[in-house]
């Protein structure tokens, strides 16, 4: 159930070596048109991913109810996807998502400015300017999205299990690089492990959107942990009326789990818009 998630630069062939490393194994590929299908399933609207995919938000975007709902059912979105295993994720920081969970291999392709620049003025017939002012475009929003998202900096390489350069090699040279990567460190214990730990996320973040998005109860910065017995729920909210509401809607989702109260109670907290 090897779940391998897709970082690139732009002009690096991080896409074209994403397609054919799920169809050299066989595995479904889940790029943006799918993630941002299952996104205006959940209501959120094309201005809002507009907004927020794989971009530097402004100040007040940043603070924005808008922003947490693209997150939360992001996240929920690459869960559900990720829960059968077998897939390929491209971009959108599913390697930030899914950090941590065994079975789930981080690739980054890079390249060097000067190929990357050919590669944009060969495909588009640009002049060198135009080429490069997209690269410093598309580099400073990806920058900007996995700091104000994740609070990391995508180009650490501390974040991915394997760093591809493509300036010399192909997209099927790649992905063969890649899919024995998987082959060579990911064993069936760890795809157990990793079914379960997905499994236990989704659920979590599906209690979270429930409470905030469909229920509308009044709670802040609300996030959940489950594990295979116990749901914990931390955030904010001015009474423990609100609270006892929260724990009895994590109860009816997850009636097999014991439900546990991380919130704080803030009189007269305030959020803005």
């Amino acid at each position: 159930m090897a779940i391998i998630t897709i970082s690139r630069q732009i002009a690096s062939m991080g896409d074209e070596v994403a397609a054919e490393l799920s169809r050299q194994l066989g595995y479904t590929f889940i790029n943006r048109d799918t993630l941002e299908e299952d996104l205006l399933k959940h209501g959120i609207t094309k201005e809002k991913l507009h907004k927020y995919d794989e971009k530097k938000p402004g100040f007040w975007a940043s603070l924005a109810r808008d922003r947490d709902e693209y997150f939360d059912y992001l996240r929920e979105a690459v869960y559900e996807r990720a829960k059968d295993g077998n897939c390929v994720f491209i971009g959108r920081g599913g390697f930030a998502i899914l950090k941590d969970v065994p079975g789930c291999i981080a690739v980054r392709l890079v390249a060097s400015l000067p190929i990357r620049i050919e590669r944009l003025m060969n495909e588009f017939s640009w002049p060198e300017k135009k080429a490069m002012a997209l690269i410093q475009e598309s580099d400073g929003n990806r920058r900007g999205f996995h700091k104000a998202f994740f609070n990391i900096d995508h180009d650490d390489p501390s974040s991915y299990n394997l760093i591809l350069n493509s300036d010399s090699i192909t997209p099927v040279a790649a992905a063969k690089i890649i899919a024995e990567t998987c082959n060579l460190t990911v064993d069936s214990n760890q795809e157990r492990i990793g079914r379960e730990r997905i499994a236990e996320l989704l659920l979590a973040q599906k209690i979270v959107n429930h409470i905030v998005f469909d229920l509308q109860i009044p709670v802040h910065f609300l996030e959940a942990t489950a594990t295979s017995t116990e749901i914990t729920l931390h955030g904010v909210a001015d009474s423990s009326a609100v609270i006892e509401r929260v724990l009895e809607a994590a109860r009816t989702m997850s009636p097999d789990k014991k439900v546990l109260s991380g919130i704080s109670i803030v009189q007269d907290y305030k959020s803005y818009p």
